[in-house]
């Protein structure tokens, strides 16, 4: 997929679920620990020094709370209004039903391994969301939204933006799950995708956890 304006894409900090490894989901809020505002503001930093003060950006994020301070903190580095910041509930975490909220150690205790080890991906809870429903939500807002003229700063999670990132880069479906994903990037990290092509400009130190 191809937009007219620059995508930024980050992945929030580590909020307090990750640091006891809990599976978050799309629990609606999981407040940053320390760590990750330490986080957040490196990406902010960061974002600042290549965008330069009060860009011309137009800021969204995740309906959940994670992502939403992340999105607060970035916008005062950029010296942007957070109120004027949008939230969409298609670009949430993925839905782990039965699952969400437990300990990953609970859960894999009771239903075996729930993450492939090969690609680094949960496994959908049994009433849980698919990596389909998942591509088809973020493919929505993208022809909503994202194919509008201008660059965009877009906050989200672990998962969803690997499936978000696949499908802008016209990834091929990954065999077993049948949609494009992109490979994994830690809590706090950037990306900015132009013309389909994606380019690393903040890794973050966090850990991988949904």
């Amino acid at each position: 997929m191809s937009s007219p304006g620059r995508l930024f894409i980050a992945r929030h900090g580590e909020t307090v679920f990750n640091a006891a490894a809990r599976l978050q989901g799309d629990h609606v809020h999981t407040p940053l620990t320390r760590a990750g505002f330490e986080q957040v503001d490196q990406m902010g930093a960061v974002l600042r020094h290549r965008l330069g003060p009060k860009p011309d950006l137009a800021l969204w994020s995740s309906s959940a709370g994670r992502a939403s301070q992340t999105l607060a903190l970035i916008a005062e580095h950029l010296g942007l209004d957070w109120h004027d910041a949008r939230h969409d509930d298609r670009l949430v975490e993925i839905g782990m039903g039965c699952w969400g909220g437990r300990y990953y150690a609970d859960v894999a205790e009771e239903y075996g391994p729930i993450v492939d080890m090969d690609t680094r991906l949960l496994k959908p809870a049994p009433d849980g969301e698919s990596y389909a429903e998942i591509a088809e939500r973020v493919t929505d807002w993208f022809d909503e939204h994202g194919n509008g003229p201008g660059d965009k700063l877009v906050i989200m999670h672990g998962i969803s933006s690997r499936v978000f990132r696949g499908v802008l880069r016209g990834l091929d479906p990954l065999p077993d799950y049948g949609v494009p994903v992109a490979a994994g990037l830690p809590q706090g990290s950037v990306v900015v995708i132009e013309d389909g092509v994606e380019t690393l400009i903040v890794e973050g130190d966090g850990g991988e956890r949904a």
